[in-house]
């Protein structure tokens, strides 16, 4: 069972896990989880797998066999190439207006999941994610190339920027929303 919980949390996070991370969130022993993570290793890392563990500086993450990287590759330039889709045109504009700003408040602005529409646009180069040390969680904001792109040399530049970024009904819904996190 730990190792299935391991699965799911690597595969949840799509990103690099702290082992350190694990062992706290898990309650459990460094042996026990070398035991948990060299067992996963086993049975995905084999060219039969199309995923594999990769551990790295104490963090490990679930990433695709290197034996099919360039199919890989050609199927996400491929992803990447096509128009934007409306739900992930609007995800642009609210990071574009509101940046820098978390994925649970991009999620509340929108009212639905927007995880799949994140990684397009990241894959594609439009917006930047980093960790904000402050809120303890990753940020969006545009990216440099799409600045470019769209002929602009910072975001204040935006058609109506000052109005969409300062909208008062949309402050009200994100400061509803991190008063719990706050204690208030």
């Amino acid at each position: 069972m730990l190792t299935t919980t391991i699965e799911s949390i690597l595969f949840a996070a799509a990103k690099p896990v702290k082992l350190a991370v694990l062992q706290k969130t898990l309650c459990i022993s460094q042996e026990v989880l070398r035991e948990a993570i060299d067992d996963i290793t086993a049975r995905y890392n084999s060219e039969r797998s199309g995923i594999h563990l990769l551990e790295h500086e104490g963090a490990v993450q679930f990433v695709t066999n290197a034996e099919v990287g360039e199919d890989v590759a050609k199927f996400l330039r491929v992803e990447a190439s096509g128009p934007l889709t409306r739900p992930s045109l609007e995800t642009l504009t609210i990071i574009s207006y509101r940046a820098p700003i978390t994925k649970p408040e991009i999620e509340l602005i929108r009212g639905v999941n927007c995880s799949l529409i994140l990684r397009n646009l990241l894959i594609r180069g439009y917006i930047e994610e980093t960790q904000d040390t402050k809120r303890l969680q990753m940020v969006y904001t545009l990216s440099h190339d799409f600045l470019r792109a769209l002929g602009i040399s910072r975001v204040e530049d935006l058609p109506e920027y000052e109005a969409f970024s300062k909208n008062e009904k949309i402050s009200e819904l994100l400061s509803q929303q991190s008063l719990p996190e706050q204690g208030i």
